[in-house]
This record gives C-alpha cells, structure tokens and sequence, in this order.
C-alpha cells in the first residue's frame, strides 16, 4: 500500500504533520528536488558564502544559464531558503541571502559537497575499473554502430 504525506486535521498545525519524502504526494518531495537538483545545490553552496547580487551568483554557478538562476532562487525562496531583497535604487539592485533554514540546509549540503571532492580519487579509480570492465562492449556496440553509419545504416 502506497503511503501518502499526512495531510492536517482541523486541530494540527504544520509542525504536528509527519512528512514522508518517499511519499509521492509528500511537499518535502519537492523541496528535496529543489535543494538536490544541480543548481538548488550549487545556488544554496554559493550563497553560504555570503550575500550576493543576481550576476555575483551567476559568476559564482559556472554554467547556470540566467533563465535556471532565476527559476531556481524563486524556487528557493518560495520554500523560504533564499531571501531575495530590492534595493531602491536606480539602477536597481537585488541582492540574495539565505535565511536561518537555508543556512542549516546549505551546511548539511556543504558537508556532503565536501566528502564527495574528498573522495574523488576513489571515485575516478572506480570508474576507470568500472569502463574497463566494461570497455570492450563499449567500443564494440560503438564501433557496431559507426559501421552500420558508414554503411547507410544496412
């Protein structure tokens, strides 16, 4: 039987619900994709940093085009991890900051950022067995197809 997030009764308040990630209606599953996903994690990481400016943050996050940025820190703040603040000012100026719960999360999330660099050997001399145990299937089924390419797919 499938389990679903526990929903409030008229007497519960949100810190008397149970919250289940592995449920799929569960709204912890979505703020977990927002944390995890490749640049949720990388915004929160950068912002532990200190306070900064929209372009700051998109400097900081190589590779994170201005359309994801902006999804992902409104994603952020509406799940109350990121406060955005405008200055009024001319031009304007917006700056980004965790809040206290974003703060604890990007710790948590720095700390595993920092077993996974430590780790890495470990990790590329695992996938260098991994690709060489599996090498030879690799370049054959690659080779299988650059043949059937060059054949006109025959």
């Amino acid at each position: 039987m499938e389990s679903d997030c526990a929903t409030p009764a008229s007497t519960e308040t949100a810190d008397d619900l149970a919250f289940d990630v592995f449920a799929r209606a569960c709204p912890s599953r979505g703020t977990l994709e927002h944390i995890t996903g490749k640049w949720g994690g990388l915004t929160l990481g950068a912002l532990e940093e200190g306070t900064l400016r929209f372009n700051e943050l998109r400097r900081r996050v190589d590779g994170v085009s201005e359309k994801m940025l902006s999804q992902t820190l409104h994603a952020l703040e509406r799940d109350g991890l990121v406060h955005r603040e405008a200055q009024p000012t001319n031009p304007p100026r917006v700056d980004y900051e965790l809040t206290p719960l974003g703060h604890a999360v990007a710790e948590r999330l720095l700390a595993l950022i920092g077993l996974v660099e430590e780790r890495m050997p470990e990790v590329l001399t695992a996938r260098a067995r991994y690709d060489e145990e599996r090498g030879t299937a690799l370049r054959g089924t690659a080779a299988t197809r650059a043949g059937a390419a060059g054949r006109g797919g025959r």
